[in-house]
């Protein structure tokens, strides 16, 4: 996979960062959630550690004393991967280039000074021994058994990091028993709410039809019922929290999930109505706080003809409205 597309670099010098990537990825180096610069970075800083330019047995490490200052690491950079990187960027290298490989120990840092201070700009950096033996071995017939070898047993920096990220997930139940998961946060937590609770009380037999998560923006969605009832564009990026319809009312209900920010106010409930002018459903605009004081907060911002709903109080609603209790308003 090419992971490097708007890369300007010379054909050679693209090689070798692309199969460095590769190596990366193999002993479990999570790049995913990162900018193609920042994965070209850390690739350009594993390669000047261990002091390649253009084959991977020449890679040094421990045992051959090559130890590289932050600086250092600048300048081979600098010489080799036709760049021109600051040297008073050397934070950037030991802070975000070099984070990953040092916290699953394939670098080691400081191996020449053990008493240097954390932020000490001369601490020296090299491959750790069997991680060098195992990169010399790239694109050999040795590879896939050290490879085997090397991550036998081993708990990779990725696996490490999706497991807590696992374990900080909330598991929510929709109306239609699927399970999904919401990453931790105080937002999600008053979604799960509107879901679980909101829901089955206000809008019994509603389907989910969209939910927006803090962590992505697209948890959850169903497109083809959304396209049946001639929704707008969910590419738009003024989308509520939850969108979730009543098929034997045709009513859509449009949630806002207040944390922070995002009630709907006379200029928001504009917003939406114009959005949907051409759907089939008719609109319920809907505001949800998780306690009374966030609402106190907002009580001044919430639009007429609209609902609110507050978590720590889940049996009531306050109805923005002032002729009729829960419904969709025409006109």
């Amino acid at each position: 996979m090419q992971h490097l597309k708007n890369n300007n670099k010379s054909d050679q010098i693209k090689k070798l960062l692309e199969q460095t990537i590769e190596i990366m990825v193999e002993v479990g180096i999570p790049i995913e959630n990162q900018t193609e610069r920042r994965i070209e970075r850390m690739a350009m800083a594993l390669l000047a550690v261990a002091g390649v330019t253009s084959k991977w047995s020449e890679a040094k490490g421990i045992k051959e004393t090559r130890f590289l200052k932050t600086r250092e690491i600048i300048e081979f950079i600098n010489e080799h991967f036709e760049e021109k990187i600051s040297s008073g960027s050397y934070d950037d290298i030991r802070r975000k280039d070099l984070k990953y490989f040092v916290v699953s120990g394939l670098i080691l840092n400081n191996a020449e000074k053990p008493n240097a201070a954390t932020n000490d700009p001369t601490r020296g950096y090299t491959l750790e021994q069997n991680f060098k033996e195992l990169v010399v071995s790239y694109l050999t017939k040795e590879w896939n058994k050290k490879l085997a070898n090397f991550i036998k047993g081993r708990k990779s920096l990725k696996e490490l990091l999706d497991r807590k990220r696992n374990i900080q997930k909330m598991k929510v139940k929709l109306p239609n028993k699927k399970r999904i998961e919401l990453s931790s946060g105080e937002h999600n937590v008053l979604q799960k709410k509107i879901i679980e609770e909101f829901l089955p009380r206000y809008g019994k037999g509603c389907q989910v039809l969209y939910i927006g998560d803090t962590a992505k923006k697209i948890l959850h969605i169903d497109n083809e019922k959304l396209n049946e009832l001639n929704f707008f564009d969910l590419s738009h990026d003024k989308l509520p929290d939850i969108i979730a319809y009543n098929n034997d009312k045709n009513w859509l209900y449009l949630i806002e999930a207040v944390y922070s920010s995002g009630s709907i106010s006379e200029i928001r409930m504009l917003e939406l109505k114009k959005m949907t002018t051409n759907g089939k459903a008719d609109i319920i605009y809907v505001t949800a706080f998780l306690n009374k004081t966030d609402f106190r907060k907002w009580i001044t911002e919430i639009a007429w003809e609209t609902e609110v709903w507050i978590a720590e109080n889940p049996d009531h609603l306050i109805h923005f409205d002032g002729d009729k209790f829960l419904g969709p308003y025409k006109g």
